[in-house]
């Protein structure tokens, strides 16, 4: 039985009469011990798709429909109770930017524990035990003393590693990570993908890793799934797809996204805009980007085709043919 299995998962922003999908027919697979990546441009619905899966949309004007199963357990539409049980135990997430996320009032030590005792009846000392434990557990010096400091009072890093000990408190067997190296520099991003290597070693622990980075994603992630405009346009194992990309969508990124190894290496963009949320093309959605547009790419979209291997999939119908896709390249 698979970890966390994603089916045709739909969200969908209603506003009075008029509603738009953030969301589009996502599927994925996780098991424990792996990493997969999310990827995608600002507002290709990562962090949305994400919130579904841990069941944080609520009830207000996004809902959600297809299935989320954890351990086999329909999350879409389950009961809050259920949902609680899982937040932050077997399910923990880290979000973007941890100064907005920790109290900056509350000292660090009072925050974390404060995050242990609304999962778990414990005393204090117990609670502050969890605590100090997770805070070494992610390379924090001196746990006891940055249990009384303040978010103002450390570094990005720390915080980010802060954020990461209240998610691991309770070992859990899926972590998602929204964008976990934002804001910080190169040195720091390392630090911290290596202290989510670790750790997922360590705890054969899961991680869902959003994130519109590809040198993070190549260096971190198994498998990958390319979002675009809500919609997965590639997904495979991550060797597969930088190395062998099927999607236009896919390749724009990669010729955009500057090389270590070649500065003086002229970088692509991709020309346009995303299309907007309200008013998504009826076919392919990046069709009016693509310098490979067919007429059929703007009737309808294209069924996921099979690449090099079987699990690489692009949803393009140049994928398969691979005389087009050498010309394409």
């Amino acid at each position: 039985m698979r970890l966390l299995e994603v089916n045709d998962l739909t969200v969908t922003l209603n506003v009075g009469e008029r509603s738009a999908t953030i969301v589009d027919r996502l599927s994925l697979t996780l098991d424990r011990g792996r990493c997969l990546g999310l990827v995608g441009e600002s507002g290709s619905g990562k962090s949305t798709a994400a919130m579904a899966v841990i069941g944080l949309l609520g009830h207000g004007s996004l809902s959600a429909r297809g299935s989320v199963r954890f351990q086999g357990a329909e999350l879409v539409n389950a009961h809050a109770k259920t949902l609680r049980a899982l937040q932050g135990r077997e399910i923990a997430m880290i979000f973007q930017d941890p100064m907005s996320a920790l109290n900056p009032v509350q000292c660090i030590g009072d925050q974390i524990v404060e995050c242990v005792r609304a999962h778990e009846t414990l005393s204090k000392n117990k609670a502050q035990a969890l605590a100090l434990e997770a805070l070494k557990r992610v390379g924090m010096p001196d746990p006891p003393a940055m249990m009384r400091r303040y978010p103002h009072q450390l570094s990005g890093g720390q915080r980010q590693r802060v954020m990461i000990a209240m998610a691991i408190v309770f070992k859990p067997k899926l972590l998602i990570a929204d964008e976990p190296t934002t804001a910080l520099d190169l040195t720091i991003q390392a630090q911290i993908l290596a202290l989510l290597k670790q750790l997922s070693r360590d705890l054969d622990m899961a991680v869902l890793l959003i994130t519109h980075d590809l040198g993070v994603i190549s260096d971190m992630a198994d498998d990958i799934v390319v979002l675009y405009a809500g919609r997965p346009v590639e997904r495979g194992r991550t060797a597969d797809v930088l190395d062998h990309p099927g999607h236009p969508y896919t390749r724009g990124l990669l010729a955009a996204h500057p090389s270590i190894d070649d500065t003086t290496e002229r970088l692509t963009p991709i020309a346009g805009m995303p299309p907007p949320l309200w008013d998504r093309p009826p076919g392919c959605a990046f069709a009016p980007r693509c310098n490979h547009v067919q007429p059929t790419c703007t009737q309808r979209v294209p069924d996921p085709v099979a690449l090099d291997t079987p699990d690489h999939l692009a949803t393009c119908i140049l994928a398969g043919n691979t005389e087009t896709m050498a010309a394409v390249r």
